[in-house]
């Protein structure tokens, strides 16, 4: 049930993510965000696998916590180390402007910090659930596989 869960919640909020970078322009971030969501399918199939009463499953459900964590820490790291504010930049109103402006901090440092904030903190989230999910499916491994021994 937890990685059905996941597999639904990664697709979910990935596709969000695909579709607000397409929205903005950013085609190669949306084709990305699209190929990452697809990992929340191989949480999907291991789950079913399971379901199945296949033991294969959880080694589908470990490899897809390992492999969305590569790619999207991969992702943050090419856009951490390739700032470009330009969507950034469009996205400040004549109101965040002039609060900038009177709270006298530089318009560029202001976009740099949101930029590496919201990469950093999106890597660090992605890092933190993802390990910690994988580890917990690592833990259950013989525990599922037992299970499933029993029930045959």
């Amino acid at each position: 049930r937890r990685a059905r869960l996941d597999g639904m919640g990664v697709r979910m909020r990935l596709t969000f993510f695909a579709l607000t970078s397409a929205a903005i322009g950013d085609s190669a971030g949306a084709i990305v965000w699209l190929l990452v969501a697809g990992v929340g399918a191989i949480d999907r199939h291991g789950a079913m696998l399971l379901r199945e009463a296949e033991k294969r499953g959880i080694n589908w459900l470990i490899a897809s916590q390992f492999l969305l964590l590569f790619v999207v820490l991969t992702l943050c790291a090419w856009r951490l180390t390739h700032y470009d504010p330009t969507a950034l930049r469009e996205a400040l109103t004549d109101e965040m402007k002039s609060t900038l402006a009177q709270a006298n901090y530089d318009e560029e440092d202001f976009l740099h910090t949101v930029y590496l904030v919201t990469y950093g903190a999106t890597a660090a989230a992605v890092f933190v659930y993802k390990f910690c999910l994988a580890r917990y499916y690592l833990r259950r491994r013989e525990a599922v596989c037992a299970a499933l021994d029993a029930s045959d």
